[in-house]
């Protein structure tokens, strides 16, 4: 089935500004690399590559959002699905030689949040969604709610930068050591 070019254009945006960044993308490179007619970013996309990106950071947080969830929803509990999820991360990162591959948190976060408010916000979003999934998972496991809010944030910060730290040294290592820490992490604060 072919694509829309809405859909085309969101789909090229947010591969390049994934693999090579918000400031290397260019609005010509997406028309060219989605073969989507000339104008028709403008005709879908009015606010240019500001709300082009803004709704790639809303897509792809929504997509990391379900990830989560369905991964962690497949095994007992967050302790044992977690440290699954951050080895198959490793896997992919390994597969992929390092390439194509850049952890959210450093090509939307960093790189957006200084360029405008409603990106830094979207961001933000981003972040606070993944914190609610695991903070949901957490207390369904027998984390009080403060504590699974707490947690999830962390563990968040602690994928995203074992991400960074993994994609700069080529090395998944430092995801793999987190993903060890995992379950003794969250035993620690459940109640069970």
């Amino acid at each position: 089935m072919k694509k829309n070019t809405r859909d085309a254009i969101l789909e090229t945006a947010g591969r390049l500004f994934f693999t090579q960044g918000y400031h290397a993308t260019g609005l010509n490179q997406i028309v060219k690399e989605s073969e989507a007619p000339k104008g028709s970013l403008y005709y879908y996309f009015q606010g240019g590559k500001e709300e082009l990106a803004l709704e790639c950071i809303q897509r792809i947080g929504s997509d990391v959002a379900s990830m989560f969830w369905d991964k962690l929803n497949d095994y007992e509990n967050a302790a044992e699905g977690l440290p699954v999820l951050m080895t198959e991360l490793a896997e992919e990162m390994e597969k992929k030689d390092f390439e194509n591959f850049m952890p959210f948190s450093f090509w939307a976060a960093v790189e957006t949040s200084c360029v405008s408010t409603p990106l830094r916000q979207a961001c933000t979003d981003v972040f606070h969604s993944w914190q609610k999934v695991l903070a949901d998972k957490l207390e369904s496991d027998g984390v009080e709610r403060e504590n699974a809010e707490a947690l999830g944030m962390m563990l968040i910060t602690m994928m995203e930068g074992t991400l960074i730290v993994a994609t700069t040294t080529k090395d998944v290592s430092p995801l793999l050591t987190a993903a060890k820490y995992v379950p003794d992490l969250i035993k620690q604060h459940s109640r069970r």
